[in-house]
């Protein structure tokens, strides 16, 4: 008989949830009071969409994520739905672009502008009409660039292909119809070729969403389940639900057999469900419960016992839903490992709660940090509509290693090549490390923005500043926004030094090809 130790050996035993201090909080935000589970909240690194009260129809806010402090009751929202918005997602590959779903059976994809609103906005970039009933779900595809997957109470998930010029698009590429009540949940795999589905029926089902076929289903009918979530690539599935005695309940799933869970586990006799949110990077689960304060966490092992409980974060605010940060907009010089924002309809607060590895050092602590998905898409809609799968590309988060965030196009696109791709080929040769990284084609894309941001007058290029118009902010009334101010600059400023070594290496790279084509020519 093999001996196990009882104590296990891990970097984040010791993490801690940290709440924001007062000045850090969104105050007097009109949370929604809709009863629908959903987590009402979408956060990118540049901004924070809420959905909110409002008379006739449905809205929500949209405000950056630096404007904290009480809110402006007259600040403008997004309000073009006839019904209430029941879900609210950004798209991972362009922080200005979000999509809302409403009673209204439609689901809406709207642009935001990269400076302040000053007025409502009530027209969408594009309008998808496809359900017959209210459409309660939406998800973007996780590697597929303009992939959007929607789910309505006529019980039919729609694949959207948003690479259209069309505004109304009315007809889905494909249509999933197999499910016999509402889909209470959807996730996919690492790579997207695989979605997990929970359905009020108690079952959970995997499937092929370009072929429509269901791979796995699980009718276990002592687990009543309401959220699934795929653990990356462990090739295990997570569910949150209901045992036979209404209590709470978690189970984990072998993904390539669904008879029986692999761990069934009661938490409380609470009445609210379970959000679950899963990081790759660190292999972390997180479980949040609406209706009280508390988050779980767990830690995940291939083998036996699978889920190591670590600790929990208790507070006296119940929460109504939840926001979660991306790994690319985390505060890494804290050891901050997740970020939750965190509604509170009782205090109309919106309150964000750090998950924080206790170390000394200040330094970037590459061990909590492996590389982790960035803003760019692994495959467009079409290639992956013909059957190309594809991981996300990955990206560094340490301090100065190139931009990781998805910011708006305002000139010409930029090339797809990062700084990060060179630490990724170093193995490799000189030459053939260039010709995959960049195209002849996008060196010339290159070469024509530097072109056009020389033109530009200076105060054009100085106004432009993280995404926003400085110019649009009103001037600091207090010391608070005074302090607020200056720390924006000091991220600009750290923002500009980023950029100016990312330019460095751009212009020795197209050295380094110049020189290539010229040990071509001569060898000719």
């Amino acid at each position: 008989m093999s001996w196990h130790p009882q104590y296990r050996s891990s970097k984040f035993r010791h993490v801690y949830g940290k709440a924001a201090s007062k000045e850090k909080c969104y105050d007097c935000v009109p949370i929604t009071r809709n009863v629908h589970d959903n987590h009402f909240c979408a956060v990118n690194p540049h901004f924070i969409a809420v959905v909110t009260e409002c008379a006739g129809g449905g809205a929500f806010l949209v405000i950056p994520i630096h404007q904290t402090g009480k809110l402006d009751p007259h600040y403008p929202k997004i309000c073009g739905h006839k019904g209430s918005v029941l879900d609210i997602k950004w798209n991972p590959f362009n922080d200005f672009v979000i999509a809302s779903c409403s009673e209204d059976a439609t689901v809406k994809i709207w642009d935001i502008p990269n400076h302040l609103l000053t007025k409502n906005i009530t027209s969408p970039k594009k309008e998808l009409l496809g359900h017959i009933r209210r459409v309660g779900l939406i998800e973007w595809h996780p590697t597929a660039n303009n992939i959007l997957f929607s789910s309505g109470y006529d019980y039919k998930i729609m694949i959207w292909n948003l690479d259209t010029k069309e505004d109304v698009i009315s007809n889905p590429v494909r249509i999933l119809d197999a499910h016999k009540d509402v889909v209470l949940s959807m996730s996919f795999n690492t790579d997207g070729s695989l979605l997990a589905t929970a359905c009020r029926d108690r079952k959970i089902r995997l499937i092929d969403p370009r072929a429509g076929t269901v791979l796995q289903e699980a009718s276990y009918k002592s687990h009543r389940v309401n959220k699934v979530l795929f653990l990356g690539n462990v090739k295990k599935l997570f569910s949150t639900g209901t045992s036979r005695w209404n209590n709470r309940q978690i189970a984990l799933w072998d993904q390539n057999d669904l008879s029986v869970p692999l761990l069934e586990e009661d938490l409380d006799g609470s009445s609210g469900l379970l959000f679950p949110f899963y990081d790759s990077d660190t292999h972390m689960l997180y479980v949040v419960g609406k209706g009280d304060g508390n988050i779980r966490y767990y830690e995940i092992s291939p083998e036996k016992p699978y889920l190591n409980y670590l600790m929990e974060y208790r507070s006296h605010l119940p929460q109504k839903g939840i926001g979660m940060m991306p790994k690319r907009g985390l505060e890494v010089s804290a050891c901050e490992i997740f970020r939750f924002y965190k509604l509170i309809p009782t205090k109309s607060l919106i309150e964000p709660i750090s998950m924080i590895v206790p170390r000394r050092s200040e330094s970037y602590q590459e061990d909590i940090y492996p590389l982790t998905t960035g803003a760019q898409p692994a495959l467009t809609a079409q290639e992956w509509l013909n059957g190309v799968n594809k991981g996300p590309l990955l990206v560094s988060l340490r301090p100065g290693s190139g931009a990781v965030n998805s910011l708006p196009q305002f000139l010409e696109p930029e090339p797809p090549m990062k700084t990060t791709d060179l630490s990724q080929h170093q193995g490799r040769a000189g030459r053939m490390t260039l010709e995959n990284m960049q195209k002849p084609s996008e060196i010339e894309d290159s070469r024509k923005q530097l072109k056009v941001e020389e033109k530009l007058p200076k105060n054009e290029q100085m106004r432009l500043s993280n995404g926003f118009d400085i110019f649009e902010c009103p001037p600091p009334k207090t010391e608070n926004e005074l302090l607020q101010m200056f720390y924006r600059q000091q991220e600009e400023i750290r923002r500009l030094r980023e950029l100016v070594s990312q330019r460095d290496v751009q212009i020795k790279q197209l050295e380094l090809e110049l020189r290539n084509l010229c040990m071509d020519t001569g060898g000719y």
